[in-house]
Parts: structure tokens; C-alpha cells; sequence
């Protein structure tokens, strides 16, 4: 009796950290897929060009978009659109014929964007470089919606000088 006692208490022993275990890997999943629903992209929505209203559009085709490229902490870049109180790699729109300059208020900064072969400007392989004494305008041509990727190096500094980050666009017709 005592034996047959002593076997349930160490069999209940054994499947608590696996029922433990079980647990916490379940929650941890859901907490992942809620993860996931909160850093949507904009460009993986069925209509991207919705979220474009005066908040979120960046100049005009009679008035250019500045967008200033930079390193941030860490090993980030970030591109801020000049909307107000726009943020860093935050998406946002322009429209078709619009002049976008692409430009670094940071001092000794260089950087590049890369929209990829299907960029909506007219430049070589969808890459621009530019940098603090080199600001580059592109007009853009195409719509939809562009994710691209942020690279920007200070120069002068050994440890982690560049950064880089990614980011969408909307050019809307």
C-alpha cells in the first residue's frame, strides 16, 4: 500500500513540470499571434492607400517632401517624413508627382534606401545614396504601396557607425 502510494506521488511529481511546461508554451503562443496582429505592415493590407489622410501624407505635388534619414540608437537607421509629429519608419503616403528629397540633418551621415527592383521612383536598381552634404530629390511615378529598407552610417566613430531599419511607403494616384 505504501509503495503503490509513494508511485502516484512520484508519477503526479514528474507530470507537474510537464503540465507546466505545456502551459506556459501555450500562452506564449497566444501572446505571439496577438503580437503579430499588432505590428502589421501597411503594405500587407488589402487597401493600403486607406490609411493616407492629412496626417499621414507628406508634401504635394506643388510642395516637396523633405525626409530626413539618420542613425539612431542602437544599430537603427530611421527616415522621418517632415508631417507633424511624424516618427521614424512610420509609414506614410505621397502622391504621384510629388518630389521627394531624401536628406540627413545629422552631421557626417551618410545613408542609402533601397526600394528594391520595383521602386516608385525613377533610379538605378530602386537604390538612393545620399548624405548630409548630398540630399537626393526623386519624383515619385508609380502607386502603391513600397516597402524599402533604411541604411545610414556616421562616419568617424569605430563601434556600430551604421544603422539600419525598414519602412514603408503609399504613393497614392
Amino acid at each position: 500500500m505504501k509503495i503503490q502510494r509513494y508511485l502516484a506521488i512520484c508519477c503526479g511529481l514528474m507530470l507537474f513540470p510537464v503540465l507546466l511546461l505545456a502551459t506556459h508554451m501555450s500562452a506564449k503562443g497566444l501572446n505571439a499571434d496577438n503580437k503579430k496582429n499588432d505590428n502589421k505592415y501597411v503594405c500587407s493590407e488589402s487597401n493600403p492607400g486607406s490609411m493616407c489622410n492629412a496626417g499621414t501624407t507628406c508634401g504635394s505635388t506643388t510642395s516637396a517632401c523633405t525626409v530626413d534619414v539618420k542613425r539612431s540608437g542602437g544599430n537603427s537607421a530611421s527616415a522621418t517624413p517632415s508631417i507633424p509629429n511624424a516618427k521614424g519608419n512610420a509609414s506614410f503616403c505621397v502622391k504621384v508627382g510629388t518630389t521627394v528629397t531624401f536628406q540627413s540633418g545629422s552631421k557626417n551621415t551618410g545613408f542609402v534606401l533601397d526600394f528594391g527592383p520595383s521602386a516608385p521612383f525613377d533610379v538605378p536598381d530602386g537604390t538612393i545614396i545620399g548624405g548630409a552634404d548630398r540630399p537626393i530629390s526623386v519624383v515619385a511615378k508609380r502607386p502603391g504601396c513600397f516597402k524599402y529598407s533604411v541604411g545610414a552610417c556616421v562616419s568617424g566613430t569605430i563601434y556600430g557607425m551604421c544603422g539600419n531599419s525598414n519602412a514603408e511607403l503609399v504613393v497614392i494616384p
